[in-house]
């Protein structure tokens, strides 16, 4: 049987044969119609909206949840403008004096000579802006902590501003009137995490107040005096000995009301953090707006400081 012969060496393969006259040659773009073609067409359009949508959609989603920008209230003391800003007004710190924003309730001792809470001027507004500024240029300089020099006020209403701030203070809480939703706001925000300061309530009826505020935030929780050796007062400072701290409109009686005796209670989560840190019967903000005033006692502020710094060191690393 004869062999087929093989190529000699180097001679070319023979070519596959090229369409004749009259026979199609198919290539990818000859392959759809042109119905099927503006298909396709009209598929990538929609896939380049949807994502463009998405995109968008993300973006506006993250920028609301971006800290506000700082903006300046008139307060019940300072009026806007008697107080300079300084010029990191709107930097973007690791940290800054976040004041809550609140309504008056039905003891408030300021009824009749506010506005709208919303706008300032109102009792949330006490001690505001300089016991904020004060206490902030003293957490600058005793921390290393990256420091805003001017305060931040958050509005519970709003839907995801507190939850930008780890710490937050709220003042005159005896004569507060927040709403359910408001409340219910707070616990969550405690819950995941952040720290809430309450200061200058003084007395019986003052306590009551506060504490059914607290009863609407956390029905199963309830407040409690911190032992003196819990890690709060030895963050930074170790504050065994701690004393009243008296308003500068008190100084000559000692107290105000019946706020005798200075309590500092506070409210747990299951794993043992404080969550709220109530200073009864004291006046901290007081003891920052006159630190540098030469009639307000030296011993109130440098407590007040002192209270303050290790709130803010424990609720950022705890």
């Amino acid at each position: 049987m004869s062999r087929a012969k093989r190529p000699a060496q180097g001679m070319a393969l023979p070519h596959k044969a090229l369409p004749v006259r009259g026979q199609k040659f198919f290539s990818n773009r000859s392959c759809y119609s042109r119905s099927e073609a503006a298909r396709m067409n009209s598929r990538a359009l929609c896939f380049f909206l949807g994502g463009a949508a998405i995109f968008l959609g993300t973006a506006y989603a993250i920028d609301r949840t971006l800290p506000h920008p700082f903006r300046e209230f008139p307060g019940i003391e300072y009026q806007l403008g008697s107080i300079s800003l300084p010029a990191d007004a709107q930097e973007r710190t690791e940290w800054a004096f976040a004041r809550l924003m609140f309504p008056g309730g039905w003891n408030d001792g300021y009824a009749g000579r506010e506005g709208d809470w919303h706008e300032g001027v109102s009792l949330w507004t006490q001690d505001f802006p300089r016991a904020d500024r004060h206490f902030s240029l003293a957490v600058r300089r005793l921390t290393r902590i990256h420091v805003r020099s001017v305060e931040q006020a958050i509005n519970l209403e709003d839907p995801d501003e507190v939850y930008n701030w780890p710490w937050v203070y709220a003042v005159q809480v005896g004569e507060w009137g927040i709403t359910d939703q408001q409340a219910k706001k707070l616990r969550d925000y405690l819950l995941r995490g952040g720290f809430f300061m309450a200061d200058d309530f003084h007395g019986t009826t003052e306590w009551q107040v506060f504490q059914e505020s607290m009863n609407r935030v956390f029905p199963d929780r309830r407040l409690i005096d911190i032992p003196d050796a819990d890690p709060i007062f030895h963050t930074v400072y170790n504050l065994d000995q701690r004393y009243q701290i008296v308003g500068h409109e008190h100084l000559d009686t000692g107290h105000k009301l019946d706020g005798f005796v200075p309590r500092w209670r506070g409210i747990y989560d299951d794993k043992g953090r404080i969550m709220v840190a109530a200073s009864f019967n004291s006046d901290i903000g007081d003891s920052w707006e006159w630190a540098d005033s030469p009639d307000y006692p030296e011993q109130y502020s440098a407590l007040g400081v002192r209270i303050g710094v290790n709130y803010i060191v424990y609720a950022m690393s705890h």
